[in-house]
């Protein structure tokens, strides 16, 4: 008989699968089709990126105190993409939207079925993590 495995495990493997997915999905919008990031497409890869690597490395060492680490990050671009997407879909916010490089944050290289866009696919991931994490530093005080 096997022992049992802690719900955390697997919750650890889910978020880091998430973002993994984000990531290899924005280096394919940006490297295969081209797509030239804006400047907040930035911030949110600098808030995703360093999480595939912790997160993958708490998942080889078990390590589920990271849980609060990348919940805090997860939350920062949360924000960001939820203030990105905002600029991209409500017209208050793109009409007062400042420029932000050569690129402006307002345009929409994708709009799958009216409402998907690369800040919503960021902002699905973030949440995501952002949940997972939680629920990790719940069973993390559970546990103590």
């Amino acid at each position: 008989m096997q022992p049992k495995k802690d719900i955390r495990e697997t919750l650890l493997f889910v978020a880091w699968a998430t973002s993994v997915i984000a990531m290899f999905g924005s280096l394919y919008f940006s490297e295969i089709l081209q797509f030239e990031p804006c400047e907040l497409c930035w911030y949110q890869r600098i808030l995703m990126y360093p999480l595939v690597i912790i997160l993958g490395i708490a998942v080889i060492k078990k390590d589920y105190r990271i849980a609060f680490y990348s919940m805090i990050m997860s939350g920062i671009g949360f924000f960001t993409s939820l203030y990105h997407y905002s600029l991209q879909k409500v017209p208050f916010m793109a009409d007062h939207a400042i420029s932000c490089g050569r690129v402006p944050c307002t345009s929409q290289y994708i709009n799958w079925f009216g409402f998907i866009t690369i800040p919503f696919l960021a902002l699905t991931a973030f949440t995501i993590i952002f949940i997972i994490s939680y629920f990790i530093c719940k069973r993390n005080k559970e546990a103590e």
